[in-house]
């Protein structure tokens, strides 16, 4: 239930006239009230006779009791009452029942002391009210309205909770503009699913992610096809810019132009220009990302940007965990850019729930700690990279690498929960939780059939390999073997062990230090984990669809090492 006290105005009939009427674009059906001061408030929607002006005039009659010096300014208070979109139609008796608790809690009205302003609550929709009231009662008083907003909200809470609705947390003023009702009936008569202003941000989110300049994001706005107005001063310089959907027209049959900071607060051309800072710590840090981004993605294709995508984000958790807040805030917000880019890059079977998990994160990668520019670059290159490296085709090492990028990207969402949790942030770690949700659905959709190649070859290792790499397992992590033995995904793990000692490291080693650390213990599969951490800090091949030869070669040379070496038992490996 979202409560929100629209600013005050100086025409109560204007208001009424609004209220009762279609709407700007027809979308007021049945306008009637389902609640007022005395309970004997005339309807312009049902009572026949009564017209605006009659409620008008009984709401405004307390002016007429005072020194017109001391009558305020502005004296029609007016607040809105909507739902979610996913909760039950309240009766016409709920809402009123609603309306009467909310003016009781902003101080409009006082039902224990019989006293207070007239106001009427209109309902012209299934899912909101709009309650209109005088700001002077019938003795001169004028309520004390310090706190109002904070006052409707908490008690927004508690009606949710009494009436079954969506639970929401307490706000922080940084979230981004909801659409208005009139902009959601708009989108449904021209059969979209989402309206333009939501379509307008989702599209200015993938142009941003990772872009350089503000020549390159309008460049990128251009090519969505979106339609472009820049607000320059006198002197030349770019103030600000809107854009609209081509399709998107209002009654007089022109664009409906959004200007960033409309489509969200870190979207404003200020706020994307923090994100162009070149300050940061060491030599490299301090190089221009122009500069460092010119590697060869072009050449080396969605592959190696999704690797390098899991390296960056890897090491961005340690800032997440360790770090000060402001640089974990533009990591946070880093981590947006990544997943729009990689949401905007993937294969058809893991794009919808990528994209759902970078719309949820939207929300996460603001809050009032205000993000330091600068450090975050690793991740906005790697956002970069993967725009650069184009479309993943979703099988053989980029539909793997698709995998390893999800794998260490949830690793450091769960982290932004519990970072954001820590702090107070509710909406913000709700957000995450959600997007963590998706990323899981897109990993397992990715990670089928590359871990399923791994598991295949795992069970065709010989004997004497798996019982090696059994007891590799339990010296390097003797508190969780008997789990990963248990696992499915034990096999894929002896695999990618086998490689990484084909590739000349030391497995015991290499196992130990991907398992140090970092939420091992919110994995479903712990196994599964380990294997895109032990093949990305191997460099091993993510896809290993055409390794069956070097399998045997491996497994030739072991059993070979194994006859030479005294003391072997036959027993069952796993089970030592």
């Amino acid at each position: 239930m979202i409560p929100r006290i629209h600013k005050r105005g100086k025409r109560t009939l204007g208001l009424l006239y609004y209220l009762y009427g279609p709407g700007t674009h027809e979308e007021h059906v049945d306008p009637h009230l389902v609640a007022s001061w005395d309970h004997q408030a005339p309807d312009p929607g049902r009572h026949p006779g009564a017209t605006y002006k009659d409620l008008q005039r009984l709401l405004d009659q307390p002016l007429d009791n005072i020194d017109p010096a001391d009558r305020p300014a502005k004296h029609v208070w007016h607040l809105s009452v909507r739902n979610a979109f996913e909760d039950r139609i309240l009766t016409d008796e709920e809402w009123g029942d609603i309306a009467r608790r909310m003016v009781a809690a902003a101080g409009i009205d006082d039902p224990d002391e019989g006293a207070g302003c007239r106001w009427a609550a209109v309902r012209h929709a299934d899912d909101h009210i709009h309650i209109v009231a005088t700001l002077v009662r019938e003795d001169g008083y004028k309520p004390d309205l310090n706190h109002d907003a904070a006052r409707v909200q908490a008690q927004a809470r508690v009606l949710e909770a009494e009436l079954g609705l969506r639970r929401l947390n307490k706000g922080d003023g940084t979230a981004a503009q909801r659409p208005t009702s009139a902009e959601r009936h708009k989108a449904r008569r021209q059969g979209r699913e989402r309206t333009a202003r939501e379509e307008l941000r989702e599209a200015v989110r993938r142009a941003v992610a990772g872009a350089l300049s503000e020549e390159e994001l309008f460049d990128r706005l251009a090519a969505a096809g979106l339609l472009i107005r820049k607000r320059v001063a006198p002197s030349g310089d770019l103030l600000g810019y809107k854009v609209a959907l081509p399709d998107d027209l209002n009654k007089e049959g022109d664009p409906v132009f959004y200007a960033g900071a409309r489509l969200a607060p870190d979207l404003s051309l200020p706020r994307i220009r923090e994100r162009w800072s070149t300050c940061g710590d060491g030599d490299d840090q301090g190089a221009p990302l122009a500069e460092r981004a010119s590697s060869s993605v072009a050449a080396s294709g969605p592959a190696a940007a999704r690797r390098r995508t899991a390296s960056a984000t890897w090491q961005a958790l340690v800032v997440i965990e360790h770090g000060d807040d402001a640089v974990a805030a533009a990591h946070i917000a880093s981590a947006g850019e990544v997943l729009d880019a990689l949401a905007a890059t993937s294969a058809a079977h893991t794009r919808a729930e990528l994209r759902d998990a970078a719309l949820a994160f939207e929300r996460a990668s603001r809050s009032h700690v205000r993000a330091e520019r600068g450090r975050d670059r690793a991740l906005r290159q790697a956002a970069r990279e993967l725009v650069r490296g184009g479309p993943a085709l979703g099988r053989g090492e980029d539909g793997a690498t698709t995998a390893m990028a999800i794998d260490m990207l949830f690793f450091f969402i769960t982290a932004a929960i519990h970072w954001h949790a820590k702090r107070g942030h509710a909406q913000q770690a709700a957000a995450a939780r959600q997007a963590a949700e998706h990323l899981r659905a897109a990993y397992q959709a990715a990670a089928v059939q590359p871990l399923g190649t791994l598991h295949q070859r795992g069970r065709r290792l010989n004997r004497p390999l798996l019982q090696r790499q059994t007891e590799v397992l339990r010296q390097a992590l003797p508190d969780l073997a008997e789990q990963i033995l248990a696992e499915p995904g034990w096999y894929a793990l002896a695999a990618t062990l086998t490689d990484a000692q084909a590739a000349g490291f030391d497995p015991t080693s290499l196992l130990s230090e991907a398992a140090e650390h970092r939420e091992l213990d919110t994995a479903d599969s712990v196994s599964d984990v380990l294997v895109w951490r032990l093949r990305r800090r191997a460099d091993l091949p993510a896809d290993t669809s055409d390794t069956v030869g070097a399998d045997r070669r491996t497994q030739r040379s072991t059993s070979h090492a194994r006859r030479q070496a005294p003391g072997q038992t036959g027993r069952r490996p796993g089970r030592s």
